[in-house]
């Protein structure tokens, strides 16, 4: 767990804007956002999720903590559906998530309303965000912790498309932000995943068409010079 510092939250919050995602301000008012980081390595923690809000003073406070949003190699070979595992898509899922018991066992954020995940069918280890089937619905893609002690160093079969932190005390600290938003606001959170991978691609794409649309204009130039010579 890190805290956040005021540059890191002002970014985050400008990230969430400039996708017009909402970001609540009201003081305490839990914002939850994951962040999937640009690596395609699976059954690794490499991803965040961000606690945040607003205190008293106006003041963003907030925290960062290790997790995955991806399913781990279990899953992903053994599918619990046909169609293939679960991986949330990036979004925002407003009011997605309350607090409950995961699979009835412990405290956790559980779905109540739909997702959009993308269905990994081809029963390998390999992430696989691009060719699969999209699929909205009710799937228990639900915010937990993984082992209930400790740092967990591999996701193994505590994800099937889960949002999973990877420490124990980390996930109580989370709670605890969550419980004093549902004292204030009632039992609703929002959660939001940005997808580094997705914007990266993104990024390509416009750098590319920036190039060729670079090229087509030299070129036309260049060709628009030797036909003036020839006049």
């Amino acid at each position: 767990m890190k805290s956040l510092k005021s540059n890191e939250l002002r970014a985050l919050t400008k990230a969430l804007k400039s996708k017009d995602y909402k970001v609540f301000e009201e003081p305490y008012k839990l914002n939850i956002v994951g962040v999937r980081a640009n690596i395609t390595k699976p059954n690794s923690f490499d991803d965040y999720i961000f606690g945040f809000y607003k205190n008293k003073g106006n003041d963003w406070e907030g925290f960062s903590f290790p997790a995955t949003t991806d399913a781990g190699t279990y899953w992903l070979k053994n599918p619990m559906q046909s169609r293939g595992t679960a991986l949330l898509k990036d979004g925002q899922y407003l009011n997605s998530h309350k607090l409950g018991l995961h699979r009835g066992k412990y405290k956790a954020l559980v779905q109540q309303n739909p997702v959009t995940v993308v269905r990994d069918y081809d029963r390998n280890a390999v992430l696989d965000f691009n060719n699969g089937r999209e699929d909205k619905g009710l799937f228990g893609i639900n915010i937990h912790r993984a082992n209930s002690t400790g740092t967990t160093k591999t996701i193994d079969n505590y994800s099937a498309g889960c949002q999973v932190f990877a420490n124990a005390e980390d996930f109580q600290k989370f709670l605890q932000l969550a419980e004093a938003s549902k004292d204030r606001y009632g039992n609703n959170f929002t959660y939001t995943l940005i997808d580094e991978r997705a914007y990266n691609r993104k990024l390509t794409r416009y750098w590319v068409y920036s190039l060729i649309s670079a090229v087509a204009i030299v070129g036309g130039f260049i060709i628009y010079k030797k036909l003036k010579n020839k006049l």
